[in-house]
């Protein structure tokens, strides 16, 4: 998609994604691009955009809460200790995504981040996508648009999530590609994505 912001029936200006459905709008106007700097809510946001891979984020938004209610509000210290039983009972939960390798990765990555914690404390994961987030400088030497005016000016993945992705492995974590990275990072608010003209801009 090309288009830039559209302006809605009650005036206001938003990324063109947005305006397909009410979900998308509250999420786009309350939530996405907003700064995110603790632990455990960025694995939250980590594990969502793992299950959205290859599907709609709407799906996500719309299982929300029934992910937070069967992976323990994702506190990962109780992720972490989820053994087969937990995982026969997720698969057979109709409210969240059934994708076996999906939910092991998200308890799996619950295991790294405890481990990351405590070789390195409990701000670990916010200090590393902190290091790893492009400014608008490094976008832009990457042939990037910045500040982007249209979608198609936005990346889908870049250098630092490329790099990311390789640094993550290396501390256990599994499921994250550059991509799912990087739109976590636009949407935790490490990256400013939100077209000219849109009002979150």
């Amino acid at each position: 998609m090309s288009s830039s912001a559209i302006t809605g029936a009650d005036g206001i200006s938003r990324c063109a994604w947005a305006v397909g459905s009410d979900d998308y709008i509250e999420y786009h106007d309350t939530e996405w691009g907003v700064a995110v700097r603790n632990d455990r809510a960025l694995y939250e946001r980590l594990s969502l955009e793992a299950f959205q891979s290859g599907l709609s984020w709407l799906t996500v938004l719309r299982k929300r809460e029934a992910f937070r209610e069967v992976f323990a509000d994702f506190d990962p210290v109780s992720v972490a200790d989820f053994e087969e039983p937990e995982i026969t009972q997720l698969l057979s939960d109709s409210r969240i995504i059934r994708h076996r390798k999906k939910i092991e990765s998200t308890i799996a990555n619950a295991q790294a981040l405890l481990a990351a914690w405590d070789a390195h404390g409990h701000d670990w994961l916010t200090q590393t996508l902190l290091e790893f987030s492009p400014s608008e400088r490094e976008l832009a030497a990457q042939g990037w648009i910045r500040p982007p005016a249209l979608l198609n000016q936005i990346p889908a993945k870049t250098d630092n999530s490329e790099a990311l992705t390789k640094h993550l492995k290396q501390a256990g974590f599994v499921f994250l590609g550059p991509t799912t990275l990087y739109a976590a990072m636009q949407a935790t608010g490490f990256v400013n994505d939100h077209v000219l003209g849109c009002d979150r801009r």
